[in-house]
């Protein structure tokens, strides 16, 4: 695999703005550094390679910066910054203790709108500062008297709507854990995740809004409440506005409007700086889903660099951002109240079929200052011809984009049909560490196809087959150095095998995320996909991202997957799957402008074995492609061995990768 750049320093699609750089937080933070932590090589505010050296050279000088710069209101101060620096089991801040929850709310305007909350039939209301301090206080007052303390679990089967951010701040306030998950989920995928917990309290709601379908979820949420038998109590939110059955759980059931329409006073209860936050779960395809655990203070730090630094943002912000609950995206975005800026919750389809612009819609009207979106988005709004810029959508000053590799086209795209000079900025990360590894920042260039830099305070680097750092050649994505978000543990691993063994066994002392990036000489990222699911033909490893966004770039296909399986005979079968627009038949015309888009966009040995339709690509609830568990299926391994199908969008397409890899592998005993 080669990196798609034949010189070292390529222009740049888009510079950083001279003006808006030197006016952005990230630069006003690099100014401050450098008069209050004496930041090394910290001369021009701007020079974000320069900053990004120092804070990941000076560790503890860099979050010293963060801490300081941003306020952190701790009960009891920490003793040292980093007592142990070591992976896994860096002791960040030891001594200090704060709640994630008092931050979250102290910054935000009494009579400024905190949270927005918009669905997919053009509804919005908006809950101010003080509106959301009273129900997150009342909401804690009942977990309380529920009998919820510090260290119990918390849970809630619920969609994006404020009623997950207020029990997530109130579970948070008393130093409970929160874990939540999104009513997509049957019943039994959801208690696959929250009966590892053993919850004392679940939080659920009547239903979700999807592309024009009020999902009823009553039944749904009775049934997981069954299934949960440490449960104390469950909290019915009526959002749909139907009626509870009569038949309810065994345990006490609690009205939302109960529970959140109490005056109380809040008080958020100080916890050490590691103690557990929240439980953000694996996608659970290939056996139960494991939890990972996340701290009160490793959030706090990281969450205020990545939005308040990186983002940009601060009080007068607004930040729009399509996610789901079991996405960590949906815990980043909660985060946006850290900064004082306001933050959206939306139900719905991102692009229903009625009004596929609706979130244009929306960022038009409410004056969204970061719009937050996934690759698959942009591609699905040029393919339907959607024009977001007959909104007025003169306040975006920056589009994030996640979830995959964004291919290059979705460059020039966001400028001709969105505008121009807004910066799109690629980030890659995980929910491991609920946050960025790579991304970019107002004082960054934009490379088309291309994250602009490591976030501050990621020591990453790509290694290769030796273990040693190169640019500009592919390598596996390293972490040399501790984040403060990194897991403090994961659930029911009492001697840590399994965190270990995740992440740290590859490169002893290091973290290796399971991603091929090229970290490139002019500073950017690129993704070229999972590490785990890498074509290797002939020797020549290559990624199937770049497969990915070449094919889907053409008009006539919808989405892509491309495999690379071992054969028992020893040969090496890569075949490629693609999912068809609406009238589209794959003839052989078709295939042969598929080859050639390859041939010529990426490489000969790119060119896929065989192409072949399919009804849909399977995808985690989060919407990553299933890459591993769809090679397995093709190679023989039986599916129970392979994926949780509950775990999946589409999970009917178990059967039929398997029937594909059963016909070739019949094909290819009869031609031995």
């Amino acid at each position: 695999m080669t990196t798609p750049h034949s010189t070292p320093h390529p222009e740049p699609f888009l510079p950083p703005d001279p003006k808006a750089a030197a006016g952005s937080r990230i630069a006003d933070f690099a100014r401050w550094a450098a008069r209050h932590q004496n930041a090394e090589g910290v001369q021009d505010p701007t020079d974000y390679q320069a900053l990004h050296r120092w804070s990941v050279t000076d560790l503890e000088g860099f979050w010293t910066a963060v801490w300081e710069y941003f306020d952190v209101d701790a009960t009891t101060p920490y003793e040292r910054v980093l007592a142990e620096e070591t992976m896994p089991g860096a002791r960040w801040f030891p001594g200090a203790t704060l709640n994630y929850a008092h931050h979250a709310l102290r910054n935000l305007h009494p009579d400024a709108p905190a949270i927005t909350a918009l669905d997919e039939t053009g509804s919005s209301y908006e809950i101010t500062g003080r509106e959301l301090r009273a129900r997150v206080a009342s909401v804690a007052a009942t977990l309380r008297d529920l009998g919820v303390g510090r260290g119990d679990r918390v849970v809630g089967y619920l969609p994006n709507t404020p009623h997950a951010i207020i029990a997530f701040l109130a579970t948070a306030s008393l130093g409970a854990v929160w874990s939540v998950c999104g009513q997509d989920y049957a019943p039994k995928a959801a208690a696959d995740r929250f009966a590892q917990l053993q919850p004392t309290v679940l939080i659920t709601t009547d239903g979700y809004l999807f592309n024009g379908t009020r999902h009823d979820r009553r039944t749904a949420s009775l049934e997981l409440a069954d299934a949960l038998p440490t449960l104390k109590a469950t909290i019915l939110v009526d959002h749909l506005g139907l009626v509870w059955p009569e038949a309810r759980p065994a345990t006490l059931t609690v009205p939302w409007e109960d529970a959140a329409t109490r005056t109380e006073h809040l008080t958020t209860a100080p916890v050490p700086f590691d103690h557990p936050l929240w439980i953000v779960f694996s996608s659970g395809t290939t056996g139960l889903p494991k939890g990972i655990v996340h701290g009160h203070g490793g959030v706090l730090l990281e969450h205020l660099k990545i939005l308040g630094l990186q983002s940009d943002l601060g009080v007068g912000d607004r930040l729009l951002w399509y996610t789901t609950t079991h996405w960590m995206m949906w815990n980043l975005v909660v985060s946006t109240l850290l900064t004082g800026a306001t933050t959206f919750t939306y139900d719905g389809s991102p692009a229903p079929v009625a009004r596929p612009d609706i979130l244009w819609e929306f960022a038009a009207r409410h004056k969204v200052t970061v719009f937050g979106t996934s690759p698959q988005y942009l591609l699905a709004m040029a393919k339907l011809g959607v024009e977001p810029a007959v909104h007025d959508l003169s306040a975006i000053r920056s589009i994030g984009c996640t979830g995959s590799a964004l291919p290059a086209s979705a460059y020039s795209w966001v400028r001709d049909h969105v505008g121009a000079g807004i910066q799109l900025a690629s980030t890659s990360g995980g929910t491991d560490v609920v946050s960025g590894f790579a991304g970019s920042a107002p004082t960054t260039p934009i490379w088309a196809g291309e994250l602009s830099a490591p976030g501050l305070g990621v020591a990453l680097a790509a290694y290769n087959t030796e273990g040693l750092p190169v640019r500009d050649q592919v390598g596996e994505l390293v972490i040399t150095r501790p984040m403060p978000s990194m897991p403090l543990y994961f659930w029911n691993d009492p001697d840590g095998s399994r965190y270990r063994g995740a992440y740290f066994t590859a490169y002893p002392g290091m973290w290796r995320h399971g991603d091929w990036i090229t970290h490139t000489s002019h500073g950017s990222v690129i993704v070229h996909g999972r590490s785990d699911a890498t074509l290797n033909r002939n020797g020549v490893r290559l990624g199937s991202a770049d497969i990915h966004d070449i094919v889907e770039r053409l008009p006539e296909i919808t989405e892509a997957l491309v495999i690379g399986a071992e054969e028992a005979d020893g040969g090496y079968w890569m075949p490629l799957f693609v999912v068809l627009a609406d009238g589209v038949d794959l003839d052989a015309s078709l295939r042969d402008r598929i080859r050639d888009a390859i041939r010529t966009g990426a490489s000969p040995r790119h060119v896929p074995d065989e192409i072949l339709a399919v009804p849909a690509i399977p995808h985690t609830k989060t919407g990553k492609k299933l890459e591993v568990p769809v090679k397995r299926l093709l190679q023989g391994v039986p599916a129970e061995q392979v994926l949780n199908p509950a775990a999946l969008d589409h999970p009917e397409l178990v059967a039929h990768f398997a029937l594909l890899g059963a016909e070739r592998r019949k094909r290819s005993t009869r031609h031995t």
